[in-house]
């Protein structure tokens, strides 16, 4: 697996930052977090874990989906992404397996290249999907899709969070391993060691850009 150099990875988090405070995004996007290796302080860092929480799209011009629809075979654009941002950025329209637009998708396609960094993409915030995932993955044993819940938020609503930034650079936050982590979201200490195994050879079979879109 090829990973980042922290300083470079650490460059590559704020011009991630800049990208969706700067540019009109294919959904609105209210959060921007990081998770993982980079949260930890790891040098390099294997992956970068990047989790977005993006709010209802209320200006997406419904009207113009058959226009895409024609030029592109895409439905739903206008309706799940906007259809001036796919007017302006027709190569970044990606659609999921059933032919309609994926914010997911599209948020990737415009934020990351082929490079080593996954993006978690949920309409609900991250400490609130950390707990929602954790359930549902317990519940069918699919520990893999658990949410290191090891995170910092570094952009909300508008805002930047200098004194997250400063933390990550000076790698000074304090975080437990995944299995106690994983224990004090309640698993109890086996099962958290299990899932724990699982996420990280989850993590170490993926190359390149990643992307999972979630609904809560």
């Amino acid at each position: 697996m090829t990973g980042l150099d922290r300083e470079d990875a650490l460059d590559r988090v704020e011009e991630l930052v800049d990208t969706v405070e700067n540019d009109r995004m294919p959904v609105p996007v209210r959060e921007v977090w990081v998770y993982g290796d980079v949260a930890l302080g790891l040098d390099p860092v294997d992956r970068l874990d990047v989790y977005l929480t993006k709010d209802i799209l209320m200006d997406g011009d419904p009207d113009r989906e058959d226009e895409f629809v024609e030029s592109h075979g895409v439905q739903g654009v206008g309706k799940t992404v906007r259809a001036d941002w796919a007017g302006e950025h027709p190569e970044h329209l990606r659609a999921n397996p059933n032919g309609h637009a994926a914010p997911e998708k599209c948020l990737a396609a415009h934020l990351i290249d082929d490079e080593p960094i996954h993006l978690e993409v949920c309409n609900a915030s991250f400490e609130d999907n950390v707990t929602q995932r954790l359930r549902g993955a317990v519940d069918r044993e699919a520990y893999e899709e658990i949410l290191d819940p090891r995170g910092a938020c570094l952009w909300v609503d508008g805002t930047r969070s200098d004194d997250a930034f400063e933390k990550l650079r000076n790698s000074e936050l304090p975080f437990p391993t995944l299995s106690e982590s994983l224990e004090m979201l309640g698993l109890e200490p086996e099962q958290a060691e299990t899932a724990a195994a699982e996420i990280h050879a989850w993590r170490e079979q993926q190359e390149g850009a990643t992307v999972r879109g979630d609904v809560v």
